[in-house]
C-alpha cells in the first residue's frame, strides 16, 4: 500500500456561530486517508461524522465555522480558491450518499445524470462521458445498461439506483470517496452486494475510502483503519482488526457489544442514556455520562488521546479495563 497521503485532517473543530454562545459540533478530530487505503468514520448519529466529512468537502453552512487543517495531497482544503475548490470537488474528490433518490434528479434520465458532471466541468466530452457511463454500469453488474440510461431514476430499484450512484462517484475518476452510509436506505438482502461492488470498484483503481456508518461491523469488514467518534470526538483509531478483536474505549465496546448475534438469539444490549452532542458534554470525558467503568477522574478530567498498543485512544482507565471491555465486547 501508497504511504502517500490523499487527506489529513489535524485537529478540526467546527462550530455553530448562529447561537449564543457558540455551539461545538465537532472537537480536536485528526485522522489521515492515505492512497490505496479505506478508513472508517463510525459513531452514532450526532457524533459529528458527517460534519467531518461535509468540512473536508467545504460544504458546511454558512453558519458553521471550521478551524485545524484539512489538507488533500498537501494542499489546504478550507484556504482553497473558487477554482481550486471547483477542481477539487469535480475530479479529487466523489460522494456517495446514504439515499439515492433524494441526490437524483426525477426529471432526468439516468444518463444525463451520470455524464453531467464530467461533461459540464470539460472533464470528458459527451461521447466518452456516455461510453464511460455505460462501461461503468456494466461494471456495476447492471444489465442492458444503454437502455438503464434512457430510463428514470423511479424506474430503478434502490440497490439498483445506489449502484448508478457509485458508478456516478467514478465518473470522473477520482482519488478519493466519500461514503456517507452508503447502504443504510437499502434492504437488508441488497446491502451486501451493493458494498461488495463499491467495495471491489474502489479497490481495483486503487482509490482512498473514507467510509461513514454507525455499524462498526460492516465498518471493521469493509475498511482497514476505523476512527471512533462519540460526541463530535474521536476517542479511539487504529487498525479495524486490531480495534474490532480488542477495543481499548469504553465506547468503542459498547458498540461491539450492542451489535446482533448471527451465531444465537440473545437480548440486544443497549447503550444507556442517549448520544449526546459536543456541545451538549460537560468538563470530563465526553463518554462519562454513559460509561459503566467512569470514575470522579473521568467526569472531571477529559482524556488526552495517546498512542496505545499501537492504536490512539482517549480513555484514563484504558490500561487497566483491557479485559474487562475485551470481555463486555464480545458478550
Amino acid at each position: 500500500m501508497s504511504q502517500e497521503a490523499l487527506l489529513n485532517v489535524v485537529d478540526l473543530s467546527i462550530e455553530l456561530t448562529d447561537s449564543v454562545p457558540r455551539r461545538t459540533l465537532v472537537r480536536d478530530v485528526s485522522f489521515t486517508v492515505r492512497q490505496g487505503e479505506s478508513v472508517g468514520l463510525v459513531g452514532e448519529s450526532g457524533s459529528g461524522k458527517s460534519m467531518t466529512v461535509k468540512a473536508a468537502m467545504r460544504l458546511l453552512p454558512r453558519a458553521a465555522d471550521a478551524t485545524g487543517s484539512i489538507e488533500f495531497e498537501g494542499v489546504s482544503v478550507l484556504d482553497m480558491g473558487r477554482r481550486e475548490l471547483a477542481r477539487y470537488r469535480s475530479s479529487d474528490v466523489a460522494m456517495i450518499h446514504q439515499d439515492p433518490r433524494a441526490h437524483t434528479n426525477p426529471m432526468q434520465t439516468i444518463g444525463d445524470f451520470l455524464i453531467e458532471g464530467v461533461v459540464s466541468a470539460g472533464l470528458q466530452s459527451k461521447a466518452a462521458a456516455i461510453d464511460r457511463a455505460i462501461g461503468l454500469l456494466d461494471e456495476m453488474g447492471i444489465k442492458d445498461a444503454p437502455r438503464r440510461m434512457a430510463q428514470y431514476p423511479h424506474q430503478l430499484s434502490g440497490g439498483l439506483l445506489q449502484r448508478v450512484m457509485i458508478a456516478s462517484a467514478l465518473m470522473s475518476e477520482p482519488k478519493l470517496v466519500f461514503a456517507d452510509e452508503p447502504t443504510t436506505a437499502l434492504d437488508v438482502t441488497v446491502q451486501s452486494e451493493v458494498i461488495a461492488i463499491m467495495v471491489e470498484q474502489i479497490q481495483e483503481r486503487g482509490l482512498g475510502m473514507l467510509f461513514i456508518t454507525h455499524d462498526l461491523d460492516l465498518a471493521a469488514a469493509v475498511t482497514d483503519s476505523l476512527v471512533v467518534m462519540y460526541a463530535g470526538t474521536v476517542v479511539e483509531k487504529g487498525k479495524a482488526h486490531d480495534i474490532y478483536a480488542g477495543p481499548r474505549h469504553p465506547y468503542t465496546a459498547a458498540l461491539l457489544a450492542s451489535r446482533p448475534s448471527t451465531t444465537h438469539v440473545k437480548r440486544l444490549v443497549s447503550i444507556p442514556g442517549r448520544p449526546a452532542s459536543a456541545y451538549e458534554v460537560p468538563t470530563g470525558c465526553v463518554f462519562a455520562a454513559r460509561c459503566p467503568f467512569a470514575t470522579e477522574l473521568c467526569r472531571s478530567d477529559r482524556p488526552v488521546a495517546r498512542e496505545l498498543d499501537g492504536r490512539v485512544v482517549a480513555c484514563h482507565r484504558a490500561e487497566e479495563l483491557t479485559h474487562e471491555l475485551k470481555t463486555a465486547a464480545s458478550a
